[in-house]
């Protein structure tokens, strides 16, 4: 088998790194992060969707030299090291809301009043897109990739406990619990992230930056490589503009991954509202030997806005591939916690065959594919002739669902191979308390259906936007339309 990571086509650029990881959740996301940043002298970047100073980056007291909540620690950082420049990038929606977060202004306007510290916000965007990446790079040295914006509401640990005293918003409101993943890597594909970084920054700001040389981070002790040396795919989707063509990388890696896959196809995701992932989907499971595919999703999209978006279209996928499902090999499960609350999946990985991952910012929806900005990095085990990577993988995937089942990552293995069958594996797992819990497609109301189905809240794209009806829809191409 060749390599799947094709430079142009789906991916940007595959450069190499001397160490590669996955870190679940983010309290083991923010000190890593934490880490990195301790031990930067010339350049930190941080591009996201949201920003909140007030955030804690560690429980109170844990490091007594460095302040915990992101805003002071970002001032710290710069008094600490003479030479050292922070530059934040968020997406311009924030504007109004970072005002309204009570201390949260106070630090925006220090970090502004500091030559060395810039937060900007970034407008270049079509009507109703965003930018949805989630990046941070040190002295282009090492870099992180994934869901987990530096803001609100992120921080659990992998116990997603109940009742969980430092699960809490700065005004000590208790929070859900929330289970996400980033990716972190050192070496040529730390850098390639600080380019992507400064043309994003070049676009938005007008101001061209500097590479930087020279890097001497240390990996974080906390983490453990998956793999290395190892290749890394970066993936980006990019919206057509009047000055800018679209780039539709993370599409065709989507595509290009489900159509590869052999014998499993692994997903974590906010959402699953996308056509084009659904159409692929309905292809491999019309075949009398293809893949089985398991997809963990939340029970229902955050907010006012998203669940009528996103949880109608993804029971309209859902019905829709039910009737193209004649082997019964999909699945998708929501996690619960001990009590059976439910646990927000805000993760955006896929696993196929223990051979390829990918995790970032996308999600399976339209708007990821082709209106929002994202980026996503991958990684393909094919030419890796030990095998262990492959051997990592498998373990990944079984370490997350012994996460979302409340069990071992033993327990996985050995059910797995005993049934042959992850999602025989699932079932045998599954029980009362802490656990996945299979969706069931709810009935919707003829609004309900109709926005579904015309994609009204999830456009496929800037050009879709200001589109008559007659020439777009949820159905359009290779899916059945379900029986109303």
């Amino acid at each position: 088998m060749t390599n799947l990571l094709e430079p142009g086509r789906n991916c940007w650029r595959l450069e190499k790194a001397e160490k590669f990881s996955v870190i679940i959740d983010a309290e083991d996301y923010f000190l890593a992060a934490r880490d990195a940043m301790l031990q930067a002298k010339k350049s930190i970047i941080i591009v996201g969707w949201d920003f909140d100073a007030r955030i804690r980056l560690c429980h109170t007291g844990e490091d007594r030299d460095a302040p915990d909540t992101l805003g002071s620690f970002v001032l710290w950082l710069v008094e600490r090291e003479p030479q050292l420049e922070i530059r934040l990038l968020q997406w311009n929606s924030g504007r109004f809301r970072n005002l309204l977060r009570g201390t949260n202004a106070w630090y925006l306007l220090q970090w502004k009043m500091h030559p060395r510290i810039t937060a900007r916000l970034d407008s270049m965007h079509p009507p109703l897109g965003s930018h949805h990446q989630k990046l941070l790079v040190v002295d282009d040295d090492i870099a992180f990739c994934g869901g987990i914006d530096m803001t609100m509401k992120r921080w659990d640990t992998r116990a997603h406990a109940d009742e969980q005293p430092a699960r809490t918003s700065p005004s000590g409101k208790q929070l859900q619990p929330w289970h996400d993943l980033a990716s972190i890597f050192d070496g040529d594909a730390a850098k390639a992230i600080g380019d992507l970084c400064r043309l994003r920054w070049t676009r938005a700001c007008g101001e061209v930056l500097k590479p930087v040389a020279d890097g001497q981070i240390v990996w974080p002790k906390t983490v453990t490589p998956l793999a290395g040396p190892a290749r890394i795919g970066i993936a980006r989707s990019q919206p057509r503009m009047a000055d800018q063509q679209p780039v539709r990388e993370i599409e065709a890696l989507y595509i290009d991954m489900i159509a590869s896959a052999k014998t499993l196809i692994y997903a974590e995701s906010q959402y699953f509202a996308s056509r084009r992932i659904a159409a692929a989907l309905a292809r491999r499971l019309e075949e009398p030997d293809g893949p089985e595919v398991v997809i963990i999703n939340p029970s229902q999209a955050e907010g006012w806005l998203e669940p009528l978006a996103m949880d109608t279209a993804r029971a309209r996928l859902m019905a829709s591939l039910g009737r193209q499902d004649p082997h019964h090999r999909l699945a998708l499960y929501h996690p619960v916690t001990a009590n059976e609350q439910p646990i927000y999946v805000h993760a955006k990985l896929m696993i196929v065959d223990d051979r390829l991952l990918r995790i970032g910012s996308s999600n399976f929806n339209n708007r990821s594919m082709r209106l929002d900005t994202e980026c996503d990095v991958a990684l393909d085990a094919t030419n890796d002739a030990s095998g262990a990577v492959s051997q990592n993988l498998r373990n990944l995937r079984h370490d997350l669902l012994a996460e979302h089942l409340g069990c071992t990552l033993e327990d996985v293995g050995s059910a797995f191979t005993r049934e042959g069958s992850l999602l025989r594996c699932i079932e045998s797992l599954r029980g009362p308390g802490r656990s996945l819990v299979p969706y069931a497609v709810p009935d919707l109301s003829a609004l309900q259906t109709w926005l579904a189905d015309n994609e009204i809240l999830d456009p496929d794209g800037p050009e879709e936007v200001f589109e008559q009806l007659s020439k777009r829809g949820l159905f359009r191409g290779r899916l059945r339309q379900p029986r109303n």
